[in-house]
């Protein structure tokens, strides 16, 4: 396979990078995105493959994506049956990259594909994991970038395994970690705490990211926050904790008060003042009891969910150009 040009290319060329490109409705960056990669790559000696995973789009994504795939058989197209979020569609294309090493890329071109040939560098080095590290978000809002800053510190803080700041699912995986990732279990699955959790050798590198080239952002701040909920819960224990705790203080708080009104009435008859205290006592213990439950819920929904075994994804069909790569054994989370 030649990284300049397509012609040559066989399907049976085993790739030196595989590049992950899940994709929501982008129909109006793909060729763009492909573009670039190619110009960059063409200076490059590896050989490479470009999986596409079509995440249930309703734009013309998928025959935007197919195009490219009959015009270059290094592009590799997963149509995935409905829209199963960005986190499965990520896990699709890592799961049948080819590579020794793979590279995710958001298909709006705010991660720069300029990046790669840095990445590269750093893996031929000795590194399995190579971060990309954003100095600037351009495009984002304040509220967006400052709530981002503060998920990170509070998900370090309370987590076992910390991630990068900054840091998104622009990378740089080797074979070993692409390996150890399939070996994972979860269905429900924040991947930037699993690249951190699998390990190996790591370094990082900065740049600044761009705006996003061409369209609209699917990410409301309602998604970012069940995003963030599924990160926190699925790496930390310290809510459960923290509505221990809370409890405990409530106890405590509660038998203070009680012995205070005993000896008020005990010892000088003041006689307790009912019912407005009585309701604000029963009102907050209600709160925090109900708090409490939500947090259980929370992991227990998540256990229930794990319990039904169910994959996290399913592909509707596989484009020609794609059979053998969809006969590939899944990983232990999609059986």
């Amino acid at each position: 396979m030649n990284s300049a040009g397509p012609a040559s290319a066989a399907f049976d060329d085993q790739p030196v990078l595989s590049f992950v490109v899940p994709c929501y409705n982008e129909a109006a960056n793909i060729r763009a995105l492909y573009e670039r990669i190619c110009a960059v790559m063409a200076a490059c000696p590896e050989t490479w493959e470009c999986i596409c995973v079509n995440d249930g789009s309703r734009d013309e994504t998928l025959g935007a994506l197919t195009a490219l795939q009959d015009k270059d058989p290094r592009v590799r197209v997963i149509d995935l049956s409905r829209n199963f979020g960005k986190e499965a569609a990520l896990t699709a294309g890592l799961d049948h990259a080819r590579g020794a090493a793979a590279i995710p890329l958001d298909a709006d071109l705010q991660d720069p594909p300029e990046l790669i040939p840095e990445l590269v560098a750093h893996w031929r080095a000795g590194y399995d994991v190579v971060n990309a590290v954003r100095l600037s978000r351009e495009g984002e809002s304040l509220v967006k970038r400052a709530s981002a800053h503060a998920f990170y510190r509070i998900f370090n803080r309370i987590s076992k395994v910390p991630i990068p700041e900054d840091t998104g699912d622009f990378r740089l995986l080797s074979r070993p970690v692409l390996d150890a990732l399939r070996q994972l279990p979860e269905r429900r699955r924040f991947m930037k705490g699993l690249f951190a959790w699998v390990g190996f050798r790591t370094t990082s590198v900065s740049y600044h990211r761009a705006p996003r080239q061409a369209g609209h952002t699917t990410w409301n701040y309602v998604r970012l926050w069940r995003f963030a909920m599924d990160g926190i819960l699925s790496f930390s224990d310290a809510p459960l904790r923290v509505a221990s705790y809370l409890g405990l203080a409530v106890s405590l708080l509660s038998f203070l008060y009680a012995l205070n009104l005993l000896v008020q009435t005990l010892l000088f008859g003041n006689p307790v003042k009912g019912y407005p205290s009585l309701m604000v006592a029963l009102l907050f213990l209600g709160g925090v009891q109900l708090m409490a439950l939500g947090v259980i819920g929370e992991y227990l929904g998540r256990v229930y969910d794990e319990s039904k075994g169910r994959p996290v994804y399913i592909i509707r069909h596989p484009l020609e150009a794609d059979r053998r790569i969809a006969e590939l054994p899944p990983s232990p989370a999609n059986h």
